[in-house]
């Protein structure tokens, strides 16, 4: 008997119990499509999180961590920005840098006619918009005219327009940040993912942030660096002059958050692992429920088995065609799993904002281990059915 003939054997009768078919494939539906939920919404977590934390590519952080000496005789050093515009001039010289993007924010109340609110304001040069993604919903962003003159302008959140303003558009609008005029010029789309805290939060040019608070000294730095090969040897250069500059050994150091991304992303891999694999007992389950419904089907088809074996049928083939039986049942079964799982993944990633991402091995790997489950647990009654002696078989009512 050839495969194809026995593949059509399987599908018969499977045709012949439907309903209990579909009960026996039931638990590797719900275990293949459990564990293709959780790796993709694992997955699609994972990549979210690392372009959130990494941004376009090839940047550092620079930052300022005091020792203790320094903390000691100056107990109000946090108090003071970390960098100055003559250290921002120092990173901008270096050859391996392609731009520095600078930010500092300060709390403070910002007044709409009778309404006020406290929101983050943060003073931002052009390189800013450059590397961050902050898209523009409403109105229009920053110009290079802006940042250049200073100009008394603004962008707001999402947040900001709805409590300010209602319903009605924000751009346009003069509001008051502590006593000075601003013009809100834009509004930007509501934030998803990991970080989308919906704080409130309003963007102004780096000379008008200067203008409005007196200052000029920057609390937030981000390097670019030119390519990833630059990018050690510019943190290196940047810690190095400004260390010096401030006469401290390691006070000024360099954070990387590609690698941080890289360290969080093998832990959510870990956990993702663990999920799944919690969610893949229920294929164990299922595999049980096959292996039941086969020895059942074995005891059925006594009669059958014995005249295929007084035909001159193996034992070979008729263990084979168990076999096959098994396997096709947790094939269909996986194959159904896969895409029901798939479904849910994108239902969840449509209404939770959580992307979902299926790879390719994940689905190859869904349906080789659902036929191997059909394999392991179709063994047992294949070769039950195998074991069956003709002539008994043939007397058995």
């Amino acid at each position: 008997m050839s495969v194809w003939e026995s593949v059509r054997i399987a599908f018969s009768s499977i045709k012949a119990h439907k309903m209990r078919s579909l009960l026996t494939m039931l638990g590797i539906i719900i275990g293949v499509g459990s564990v293709i939920v959780v790796v993709a919404i694992g997955q699609g977590g994972e990549e979210m999180l690392k372009s959130q934390l990494t941004g376009p590519g090839n940047t550092i952080e620079v930052v300022y961590q005091p020792s203790e000496e320094e903390i000691q005789s100056n107990p109000n050093i946090f108090l003071e920005p970390p960098f100055t515009q003559e250290d921002i001039r120092l990173l901008q010289s270096i050859p391996e840098v392609e731009q520095v993007v600078t930010a500092s924010s300060e709390f403070g109340n910002v007044r709409f006619r009778e309404e006020t609110l406290e929101a983050s304001i943060t003073g931002v040069n052009e390189a800013y918009f450059h590397l961050n993604e902050l898209n523009v919903e409403d109105g229009r962003a920053f110009t290079s005219a802006d940042f250049l003159g200073g100009r008394r302008v603004a962008l707001v959140g999402s947040s900001v327009e709805e409590e300010l303003f209602g319903e009605n558009s924000a751009v346009g609008e003069i509001i008051r940040i502590g006593v000075q005029p601003v013009e809100i010029v834009g509004v930007l789309e509501k934030p998803t993912g990991v970080f989308a805290l919906g704080a409130n939060e309003v963007y102004v040019p780096w000379n008008t942030w200067r203008t409005l608070y007196g200052k000029s000294d920057v609390s937030q730095v981000t390097l670019q660096a030119k390519d990833a090969e630059s990018l050690q040897i510019a943190g290196e250069k940047a810690a190095d002059l400004l260390n010096r500059a401030h006469q401290t050994e390691d006070s000024y150091q360099v954070f990387n958050m590609e690698a941080l991304a890289e360290g969080i992303g093998q832990i959510t891999g870990i956990m993702t692992a663990i999920i799944g694999s919690i969610a893949g007992i229920s294929l164990l389950v299922g595999g049980i429920g096959v292996m039941n419904i086969m020895l059942v089907s074995v005891t059925e088809r006594t009669r059958e088995i014995g005249i295929r074996m007084a035909v001159g049928a193996t034992r070979g083939q008729i263990m084979f065609q168990f076999l096959v039986e098994a396997m096709t049942l947790t094939l269909i079964g996986g194959i159904i799993g896969i895409l029901l799982g798939w479904g849910a993944a994108s239902l969840v990633s449509l209404f939770a904002g959580w992307p979902s991402l299926v790879s390719w091995y994940v689905v190859v790997g869904a349906v080789l281990f659902s036929m191997l489950i059909g394999v392991i647990f179709g063994l047992l009654p294949a070769n039950k059915a195998s074991r069956l002696d003709p002539i008994e078989s043939l007397r058995y009512e």
